[in-house]
């Protein structure tokens, strides 16, 4: 494991370890110290470097949002005003409906994945980002169905 210019070199047990966690974060270290073939205390010791530097942010669940009732899903446009994105950001963050926010080049300002009860949590959403000030508009795409969706980063 090496660092240069931000980015982490990872070893190939590094790669291999990420790729197992990310499958199943709940593996137990003694499975995944038979399948590459080193001690526990390695598997131990690698992850808990790989937390410190950041390449492992944490462990979660992953929850289907459909099954607690989170049945709407959107992206969300916005264009803001320049000398107020900062704070529109900031609101925007705030917003526990809103899972993932980007800041993008382009048409817009900002993308935004928002997560919903329904058709009307949707449109009270929509209603309070379209308060915050300094936004300017909306564009809202309403998701139909998901294709794929993966939160697994590639790590070769």
């Amino acid at each position: 494991m090496s660092e240069k210019s931000g980015e982490i070199k990872l070893d190939h047990i590094d790669r291999k370890i990420l790729e197992i966690l990310q499958d199943n974060a709940k593996t137990p270290y003694a499975q995944i110290a038979s399948q590459l073939g080193i001690s526990e205390a390695t598997v131990h010791l690698r992850i808990k470097k790989l937390s410190s530097i950041g390449v492992i942010k944490r462990f979660q669940a992953i929850v289907d949002p459909e099954k607690v009732g989170r049945k709407v899903t959107a992206i969300i446009g916005v264009v803001a005003s320049p000398q107020k994105y900062s704070q529109v950001l900031k609101e925007l963050e705030k917003m526990p409906e809103i899972v993932e926010i980007f800041d993008v080049a382009g048409e817009y300002s900002t993308l935004l994945k928002v997560r919903a009860k329904s058709k009307e949590d949707l449109a009270r959403i929509l209603d309070d980002i379209g308060k915050i000030d300094g936004v300017e508009s909306t564009k809202t795409m309403y998701v139909l169905r998901v294709i794929k969706e993966d939160p697994r980063v590639q790590v070769d």
